[in-house]
């Protein structure tokens, strides 16, 4: 099958392998990108020390970087701003570790973006999928996400009702000018939400595109899920912090994180 000529996009994908089922999940997912785009792909991998495991398992094709970070929370914001601002396409999309999308979504997503009817594309809309243990083992066998369309019934919906997490496309200036990642969000969870207030309240265009997000499962761990009560609570205050100010509010905010 022909590739998808993406050479205007950069996918850029921040991670930390504290799992087998994280390390073959981006194995997959990467064979997915590259089997089906010709884009660029960037990894930044920060970790207390450096096994070369990844870089060895990764693809000739893959941009790859290693941070050392003794840190056990694994600062996620801070390390998308890292990549994002190595990146020389007019398009970027951050991607997790753990996600596949359709093809025909991607396509609407880019179409969207060229012909400049979106700043900002999440390329799917409503149903952020937990494929399953037993679904996710089929996929991986086989590279057939047609499997994964015909399956949905059988999967669990994450962060109804309105999900805006796991990738999202962007024109990368419009991604600059709105702040990037907001790194006051430290460890997993909410910093998806304030990135969708912010484009919002600065009036920039984010559209989704109908269809399904498959999260391929995998073991969860203290970078996977909310790593103290303390940290939740400080997300939420400054999540509601935000969506109450203003336009010129907000953009003297970001003019104080650069």
């Amino acid at each position: 099958m022909e590739k998808s000529d993406l050479t205007d996009v950069t996918f850029i994908i921040p991670l930390r392998i504290d799992t087998v089922d994280r390390l073959e999940n981006t194995l997959v997912i990467l064979d997915f990108l590259l089997e089906n785009f010709d884009s660029r792909i960037k990894i930044l991998e920060a970790s207390r020390r450096n096994t070369g495991i990844l870089q060895q398992l990764l693809p000739r094709e893959v941009d790859y970087r290693f941070v050392e970070d003794h840190d056990a929370v694994f600062h996620r914001t801070k390390y998308i701003n890292t990549l994002a601002a190595t990146c020389e396409t007019t398009y970027i999309s951050l991607w997790d570790t753990d996600i596949i999308i359709p093809l025909s979504q991607i396509e609407a997503t880019m179409k969207r973006l060229r012909e400049e009817k979106a700043d900002f594309v999440t390329p799917f809309q409503d149903r952020f999928l937990d494929t399953s243990d037993i679904l996710r083992d089929l996929y991986i066998q086989s590279g057939d996400i047609g499997l994964l369309e015909k399956q949905q019934g059988k999967m669990k919906a994450l962060y109804t009702p309105n999900p805006v997490g796991g990738v999202f496309f962007a024109h990368k200036k419009a991604y600059v000018d709105a702040g990037m990642e907001n790194e006051k969000f430290y460890g997993w969870g909410r910093e998806d939400g304030d990135r969708a207030n912010r484009w919002k309240i600065l009036g920039y265009r984010h559209q989704h595109v109908p269809g399904p997000l498959f999260h391929l499962s995998h073991e969860r761990g203290l970078n996977s899920s909310f790593h103290s009560s303390s940290q939740n609570h400080k997300k939420m205050a400054e999540l509601q912090r935000s969506l109450v100010m203003s336009k010129k509010e907000l953009k003297r905010e970001i003019e104080s994180w650069r």
